[in-house]
């Protein structure tokens, strides 16, 4: 498991840009943290480091959104989670028979998407918290902390601290 603490939302965005130099086909990325937390501008890195094309935006009232790759390397299928009531409602989205061949991300997704692949990492995104007093001021208020953790035997061996950089702090420096 490692943590890091990107500054801003661009520092944010820098870190899931990393995180998809790791990321291949079959591999399931499940996020979670609060509402505001950094979700969606992780998974904006994520689609900027890939190459894939559309704007990469919270599909919260449409559940799923593809996003072809405009290279050589696998779409990506962004999939907000939040609105999902069951497994069997996580089932009817058929995210298996594109699991294969994309990089999934599910915002909102612990407790009903892990058993899609044992592989996956597991992230969590904080937000500061305390004395915030609207969505704005949430989404404005600085540095996350950013922890993954990876399952399975595709991330044995992979060391993530190098792959991403070294963990940094709130200034955005390195520790």
């Amino acid at each position: 498991m490692s943590t890091w603490q990107p500054a801003d939302p661009e520092a944010t965005r820098e870190l899931g840009r990393r995180l998809a130099g790791v990321l291949r086909a079959g591999d399931l990325v499940v996020l979670t943290g609060d509402l505001g937390a950094g979700k969606t501008t992780l998974t904006q890195g994520i689609g900027a480091g890939l190459g894939v094309r559309g704007q990469v935006a919270s599909p919260t009232f449409i559940i799923a959104r593809a996003h072809p790759s405009l290279g050589e390397g696998p779409d990506l299928v962004h999939v907000d989670a939040y609105r999902l009531q069951s497994l069997a409602e996580v089932d009817a989205l058929d995210l298996d028979s594109s699991l294969e061949d994309s990089v999934t991300v599910v915002e909102w997704g612990e407790g009903m998407v892990e058993g899609l692949a044992e592989d996956r990492l597991e992230v969590m995104v904080g937000r500061p918290r305390g004395g915030l007093r609207d969505a704005e001021e949430v989404a404005d208020a600085g540095a996350r902390t950013v922890t993954v953790h990876a399952h399975g035997p595709r991330w044995e061996g992979v060391d993530l601290s190098a792959a991403l950089g070294d963990p940094v702090d709130a200034s955005g420096t390195g520790r």
